[in-house]
């Protein structure tokens, strides 16, 4: 057993009680470990054999730190096994617009996923499709010559996985035009018992698995639920947008799909630091930056925006928040006693929400404690109209759930062997940053913003010029398509602007973080998506690789594509500033991990929104380009560009002028200047580390001079000697500016 936290006295042949946390039971470690069936079983090097029967309610930690929970499906009867990885994946949200998804990337998944059947159309006539298509021979369909063997695997054989049988089912390139075509024929029901049969099969049952998958007989007719095993299955199904006549877009999730577990780590405000990643000891392995993002959340409660919380029982976490005592509310309209008896007398409309908010309006009616309550799905009125902008205070997801916050510190601490003595660091693992996108406003006069993908990267100089810009649409906190300023909050900034440019360029150059951006709002003028991209993007990229999620990785291998600057009535439209998009080969490697049928999820015209309507694409980015212009020439005029750094320097240049001395964005002298080799070199960057020296030398001064302390003195020593320069390499330094 390599738990080390002193909490647990282990006997060998038993499991052992968290006292801290009563339902987290940590197993032995052993040589024979089995989890099958909802039981843990295992044999200890001294032959002995061991057997642990789940329970619902508590997790399991692993001796390598995975976390293992019995569960039963929400509206269903299958009892499913859960394990979580020992050490997850930091997502860190940047530089975000006003509506660009901050919130959301840690919000559950679980809360929103939506539960129906399983349909067949004909029962017999699909059962005996999927019989055919079980028995059809795939060796030939692979246009990777060595590929074929994989490719020949029956679809019921255990080494062909779950995801394997669903990117079967999927077009790619990698199969031939025949093969691609077929697919396209499959009606999506014979995809989904399809993937339901893979998804039950056992290899036991050596090819019978008919008899295990039934329909119910109604008025002697075969019905159209699914039945395994006589129980009617339960399909999970998830939004991803709106269709334009207002109707939610639902596609079913893989059967074998589950949340991933989230314990969040910010919201608005964020302090971090950046070390290098050698000053550090027990980082996971795997990630190859040389420098590392440290963040910690400022803010005890979140000024959150339940945008869904108006349709009853979708947001199920802001519905329980919003029913708890003590909670501050702004813009929700104040309902009295008539208003709620009313509402409750709504059988049909009242039975939609969640039990927090019934509990709620059923208790203030039967005995009112205050004069008003608010719904959840009833914004205030304004001027006869609900607001859009409806707010609560939520405490902080982990302060109120410190258990999920110590699970995953524990499952890191056991599968890094970090002793208990010393700390557990979780820096940055990928750059996430939002927009906020909206169509044109003819009333208000403001040009579309809907050029982006579902998910763009952008090499450091297209990213800098929209952090610079922080350009963003039309959204519940905003009026319509403008500038926020420099990293999103530049009203809230004592200090220049450029200053804190300077900062976070020198912190992206030295990380070496790619900068990756999700799309809320619109994708393209036809796609309205709100938020529902920004909680998906955090379940695909848990799902990928740490090298998969490299952009050297995606663009070499096809899953992002570049947009190019192309000529449209006589003029050049500068669409490489948008940087690269996903590509469909993406969506088949990435999404399929998620969805049955990803490339329903996004097609191509979502893929590329200037295939919607080019007009408004050539518009969108033209506006783009003319706002980055515009912000870029505020800082000459204010005088402040003399503080930027030569390459934040450079790209105003560009971005007002078009050029900097002659050189345009594409050319390799501007683009070597955001290379960290580059940097680390460069006086400007020494300059920066001998002020961030000054700066701690007069600090420790004066803390000498205050305490008198030996921990003063010995640090001001530290900081004064030649050697702390080579210590401050890998970090941002300090802007001359300031000191």
């Amino acid at each position: 057993m390599r738990y080390l936290g002193g909490r647990v006295d282990l006997k060998p042949e038993r499991y052992a009680v968290d006292r801290t946390y009563p339902e987290v039971f940590y197993v032995p470690e052993n040589a024979d470990f089995l989890v099958r069936q909802g039981c843990v079983r295992w044999k200890l090097a001294s032959g002995a054999e061991h057997r642990l029967v789940l329970r619902a309610g508590e997790t399991y930690v692993l001796p390598w730190g995975t976390k293992i929970r019995l569960e039963k499906q929400p509206g269903g009867t299958d009892w499913r096994l859960i394990a979580s990885r020992a050490d997850g994946i930091l997502c860190h949200k940047p530089s975000t617009v006003s509506g660009g998804g901050k919130s959301e990337i840690s919000k559950s998944l679980g809360s929103i996923i939506l539960k129906g059947p399983v349909f067949v159309s004909d029962y017999d006539r699909d059962i005996d499709e999927v019989a055919r298509i079980l028995e059809m021979d795939f060796s030939n369909i692979s246009t990777i010559p060595h590929d074929k063997r994989r490719a020949a695997r029956p679809i019921l054989s255990p080494e062909r996985s779950l995801g394997s049988v669903i990117k079967l089912l999927t077009p790619s390139p990698e199969y031939s035009d025949a093969h691609n075509a077929w697919v396209n024929t499959l009606s999506p029901d014979i995809r989904q018992l399809l993937v339901t049969v893979k998804r039950y099969y056992r290899t036991e049952w050596q090819g019978n698995w008919k008899p295990y998958f039934t329909v119910d007989r109604i008025n002697g007719l075969a019905g159209h639920e699914l039945k395994f095993d006589n129980q009617k299955l339960v399909g999970n199904y998830l939004r991803v947008g709106y269709d334009p006549n207002g109707s939610w877009r639902i596609y079913k999730l893989r059967p074998d799909f589950n949340p991933a577990d989230k314990v969040q780590v910010e919201d608005d405000i964020t302090a971090s630091v950046v070390l290098p990643a050698e000053s550090l000891s027990h980082l996971e392995q795997g990630y190859t930056n040389k420098s590392v993002k440290l963040v910690t959340n400022c803010e005890q409660l979140l000024f959150q925006r339940p945008d869904d919380a108006i349709h009853r029982g979708f947001d199920k976490d802001a519905e329980a928040d919003l029913a708890s005592p003590g909670t501050f509310i702004s813009n929700f309209e104040p309902l009295d006693a008539k208003q709620a008896q009313e509402m409750v007398d709504r059988v049909v409309e009242f039975d939609q929400y969640t039990e927090p908010m019934k509990n709620l309006i059923r208790n203030f009616v039967t005995d009112p404690e205050t004069a008003y309550i608010v719904s959840s799905a009833l914004p205030r009125l304004v001027n006869g109209s609900p607001s859009k902008n409806p707010r609560y205070l939520q405490k902080r997801p982990d302060l109120s759930h410190p258990r999920d916050k110590y699970l995953g510190e524990i499952g890191t601490r056991l599968a890094r062997e970090i002793p208990a003595d010393q700390p557990v660091y979780f820096p940055v693992n990928a750059v996430l940053a939002g927009r906020r996108n909206s169509p044109s406003d003819s009333k208000a006069g403001t040009p579309p913003l809907t050029v982006y993908g579902p998910i763009h990267y952008q090499e450091l100089p297209e990213l800098f010029m929209d952090f610079i810009c922080s350009l963003t649409g039309k959204s519940p906190s905003t009026t319509g398509f403008g500038s926020e300023g420099a990293l999103t909050k530049g009203p809230f900034n004592a200090l220049s602007p450029v200053i804190d440019i300077n900062n976070a360029l020198v912190s992206a150059i030295v990380t070496g973080y790619g900068g990756f951006t999700t799309a809320a709002g619109y994708v393209g003028p036809k796609y309205r998506v709100d938020h529902d991209n920004s909680m998906l993007v955090p379940e695909l990229w848990c799902r990928m690789r740490v090298f998969e999620r490299e952009p050297k990785f995606l663009i070499d291998n096809g899953f992002l594509e570049p947009v190019k600057d192309f000529e449209h009535e006589g003029k050049t439209v500068l669409a490489s500033r948008l940087g690269y998009r996903i590509t469909a080969a993406f969506v088949d490697r990435f999404l399929g991990r998620i969805f049955e049928m990803p490339a329903a999820v996004f097609p191509d015209d979502l893929l590329r929104p200037e295939t919607q309507d080019m007009a408004v694409f050539v518009e969108g980015v033209t506006a783009i380009c003319e706002a980055q212009r515009t912000v870029a020439l505020n800082y000459f005029e204010d005088g402040s560009v003399e503080d930027a750094c030569p390459p934040i320097k450079a790209l105003l240049h560009i971005m007002a002028f078009g050029t900097c001395e002659g050189r345009g964005i594409g050319d390799p002298v501007i683009r070597g200047m955001f290379s960290r080799e580059t940097m680390l070199a460069s006086d400007w960057y020494k300059d920066r580390l001998e002020a961030k020296q000054k700066h701690d030398i007069a600090l420790w001064t004066r803390h000498l001079e205050a305490s008198k302390s030996e921990r003063a003195r010995k640090r001001l020593d530290e900081v004064t000697s030649s050697g702390y320069l080579r210590q401050l390499e890998g970090t941002i330094g300090a802007d001359p500016a300031l000191v």
